[in-house]
């Protein structure tokens, strides 16, 4: 039922499911809560409480709380704004080269810890950003390597000039 933490998120699947005792009781909780703040009259606090503890479904008990706060469906879950900075500077690397490669890499792993921390979305975002950020770091260095190669290369093969 959306008056506790965890149930997924509200849809009909689980506005059919079957509500337990422990769900009524949230319901009665957060109804009477409500009485006690003076959100609810005496008659409407009998008369919500006498339905949530007939309530079968959860779309039943969502009926009986749904104006009231807390009793609302919940609020989606937030995504990690560093993810998301990991993963436009993944993205971004091919304007920004490394200078958005090595900030990919870093938001990527702080984001990890915060989501591992907070719960919030974005994981994916996060390693995808990670990924591109190395992988960037890696064609970069790559390519210095290649260059410097290539600068040796022709330096040997240049024929000393004589005076």
């Amino acid at each position: 039922m959306t008056v506790g933490p965890g149930y997924g998120a509200a849809g009909v699947a689980r506005a059919q499911m079957r509500a337990s005792t422990e769900d009524r009781d949230r319901a009665v909780e957060l109804l009477t809560r409500a009485y006690t703040e003076g959100r609810l009259t005496k008659d409407e606090h009998d008369a919500r409480v006498e339905r949530a503890m007939t309530a079968g479904t959860f779309a039943d008990l969502d009926s009986v709380v749904i104006d009231l706060p807390g009793g609302g469906p919940p609020p989606p879950p937030r995504t990690n704004t560093l993810a998301i900075i990991s993963l436009s500077c993944g993205i971004g690397q091919l304007i920004g080269g490394i200078f958005a490669a090595v900030p990919a890499i870093i938001c990527g792993h702080l984001a990890r810890g915060q989501i591992r921390q907070t719960g919030e979305t974005g994981a994916g975002m996060a390693l995808t950003g990670l990924i591109l950020g190395y992988v960037g770091v890696a064609l970069t260095v790559i390519f210095v390597v290649v260059i410097i190669l290539i600068f040796i290369a022709v330096a040997h093969n240049v024929p000393a000039t004589s005076p």
